[in-house]
């Protein structure tokens, strides 16, 4: 167990005497689709201050491509879509979770088109694509940036609104707490230094991990930090184990791996190998259209059949002019690499994509810490299981961040908003030890979780994941830094090593977490696995899963 990352609870030194403060009724954390939602509902009943660690349009919402899954057709219903995702879930989904979630999705795309989002549409009606895992084709999309011009106009609703203020390139180094509440945060500002925010509720929308990998899907600033700070703080999280590996990745020796939406292959594309052939019916009757561990899998499998490092994507059977106008971006990138869609076949490989587990909540996002709200990818909320449907993820980020919104809008109303600094403090002695290299750290760390803890995983290697990530956090998280590299690279081995607690108790394979010496699954293992900071380390309890 890594007493390293057991025994801290503050990253960074303060004193309140010393440090400026800033009093609000709700503080929102992250600026994707589910803080910006929840900001503009909390904002109904009070004072909202939002923080984003980077500019307030960049987060892993306006990298999102695919679409919002909604049931929107003819033919088509929550019911329908809830069975979908519940079986995609591979019996770690909330039932009731679900079909709520799903029931909200038109009413929600709705009111984003009232916004003034701007979504495909066949004359009057959206146009609905597909995408694996689906059974109907439910995903409303604007073109291939659908988080972006979702983020567009709610971002312009949030700059509008007379109660919110936005703080950008504000880092929040960790969750302050008083008697066991959560009562605000602890930031660092390039211009302004350290400062202590204090509110009725702290709202976590600050998105996923996926930066601990190597490759990987999301942007620079999903580096899992309010994940470890919600540990940290006491927080529990839930199936962290759970990463999703998104299939089909742009492959570019060299280059960082850009996303290629699952749309491509929902209009029509084909996966094939090396020597040009359709592969996935060997594995998956539903072919390139399975769930996404499945298709991961099957590339991965592939991929060591052939010993080549990657597959591809063909649409060179597209209508001529049909890609480049349903994918004006995706086709703009491939070009930038001298790849032309309409002659070449695009190489693709697996990279992490999505964090499934997180914080703790309930149905209105409250986490088992009072004060302390979640939403989005941060959360873990019983919707994605073991397995994220494809265009869930927008889905659960404005649905979770509506009610989380609300419930800090009534926190609002019975609680008064703080006046004064609480008597909160952290003062940590220099540490006798050796100072590593932080970005050789990282660099390393990001390659043994790509090498060990990616889509196929294995008992040895786990264990000698968490003997190496323990080994670097003697020599990390026994300091105090004062930049956000540092910061970071503390809460990717803090992220990393509960990632890799958790792969290594499930002892089966399910969903997105496949293990080759326990390769089926195992109705015992049909239960969550939550992680909770204790001095030693970490320590892993299993709950039971609602029927």
């Amino acid at each position: 167990m890594s007493t390293a990352i057991g025994r801290r609870r503050y990253l960074t030194n303060f004193e309140p005497h010393r440090l400026p403060h800033l009093f609000t009724d709700t503080l929102v954390l992250g600026a994707g689709v589910a803080g910006l939602q929840a900001a503009l509902e909390a904002a109904e009943e009070g004072d909202v201050l939002l923080i984003t660690k980077g500019p307030a349009d960049e987060s892993a919402s306006s990298w999102a491509q695919g679409g919002i899954a909604a049931a929107t057709e003819a033919g088509d219903s929550p019911d329908l879509h809830a069975e979908d995702t519940r079986a995609v879930a591979c019996g770690l989904g909330h039932p009731d979770v679900i079909a709520g979630a799903v029931a909200e999705a038109p009413e929600l795309i709705a009111e984003l088109a009232r916004r003034g989002a701007v979504f495909d549409r066949h004359g009057d009606a959206l146009e609905a694509g597909r995408e694996g895992g689906h059974t109907r084709s439910r995903i409303v999309h604007a073109s291939d940036a659908t988080g972006r011009e979702i983020v567009r106009v709610l971002l312009e609703a949030v700059r509008r609104h007379p109660r919110i203020r936005v703080f950008e390139h504000c880092f929040a180094i960790d969750l302050l707490s008083h008697e066991d509440h959560v009562v605000g945060v602890v930031t660092h500002h390039g211009k302004y230094g350290h400062q202590m925010f204090w509110a009725t509720t702290t709202i976590l929308a600050t998105g996923g991990c996926g930066r601990v990998f190597r490759e990987t899907t999301n942007p620079p600033l999903a580096t899992g930090d309010g994940l470890a700070m919600a540990l940290r703080a006491g927080a529990v999280l839930r199936d962290m184990e759970m990463i999703q590996f998104h299939p089909t990745t742009l492959y570019v020796a060299g280059a960082a791996r850009a996303l290629i939406s699952e749309a491509v292959r929902g209009d029509g594309a084909y996966l094939v190998n090396r020597a040009g052939r359709r592969f996935m019916a060997d594995y998956d009757p539903r072919g390139e259209l399975a769930p996404r561990d499945v298709v991961s899998r099957a590339i991965a499998a592939e991929m060591k059949r052939e010993h080549a490092p990657c597959v591809y994507l063909d649409v060179r059977h597209f209508p001529p002019g049909r890609f480049a106008a349903r994918f004006p971006n995706l086709d703009r990138l491939c070009r930038d690499f001298d790849i032309r869609p309409e002659r070449d076949l695009i190489p693709v490989r697996p990279s992490a994509h999505y964090s499934i587990g997180g914080v703790i909540v309930d149905m209105d996002g409250r986490t088992t810490l009072p004060g302390l709200l979640a939403c989005g990818e941060v959360s873990s909320t019983g919707l994605h299981g073991a397995n994220r449907l494809a265009s869930n993820s927008l889905l659960e980020g404005l649905v979770w961040g509506r009610r989380a919104g609300r419930a800090a809008a009534a926190r609002t109303r019975t609680n008064g908003r703080p006046n004064r600094p609480l008597p909160v403090s952290h003062l940590l002695p220099p540490s006798p030890r050796t100072t590593l290299d932080l970005t050789d750290v990282l660099n390393s760390l990001q390659s043994l979780m790509s090498r060990n803890v990616a889509v196929e995983r294995s008992g040895d290697r786990l264990r000698e994941t968490l003997e190496i990530i323990e080994f670097w956090a003697r020599y990390v998280m026994d300091k105090v830094f004062d930049a956000p590299l540092a910061w970071e690279t503390q809460n990717m081995l803090t992220v990393a090593y509960a990632i890799t607690t958790g792969a290594a108790t499930r002892c089966e394979s399910r969903g997105v977490h496949y293990r080759t010496d326990y390769p089926d699954t195992d109705a015992q293992w049909r239960c969550h696995i939550d992680l909770v900071r204790v001095e030693s380390g970490l320590q892993a309890a299993t709950a039971p899963v609602p029927d």
